[in-house]
């Protein structure tokens, strides 16, 4: 599976939000940034991405993930 897959797949399934995929084989890095966020602790954050990966996962198609989930707010954070 190829990052641009991932990003197609997570795009079609979270709306209003930004994502971007970097990785390559079977490990990769996610970077999402949305409102959808809002009020949820890092835990929830990451089992809503999980739940959209599952089958991928299940598959051995993705074997390593490293998430970093943001509301717009913290990401405006991060980058300035």
């Amino acid at each position: 599976m190829q990052a641009q897959d991932i990003q197609v797949l997570l795009e079609d399934k979270l709306e209003n939000c930004e994502v971007n995929v970097q990785g390559d084989g079977s490990h990769f890095d996610i970077t999402v940034v949305g409102v959808m966020f809002d009020g949820l602790r890092a835990v929830k954050k990451q089992q809503l991405i999980y739940a959209l990966l599952n089958d991928e996962i299940a598959s051995g198609a993705i074997h390593a993930v490293n998430m970093k989930l943001y509301t717009p707010q913290e990401w405006a954070q991060q980058t300035s």
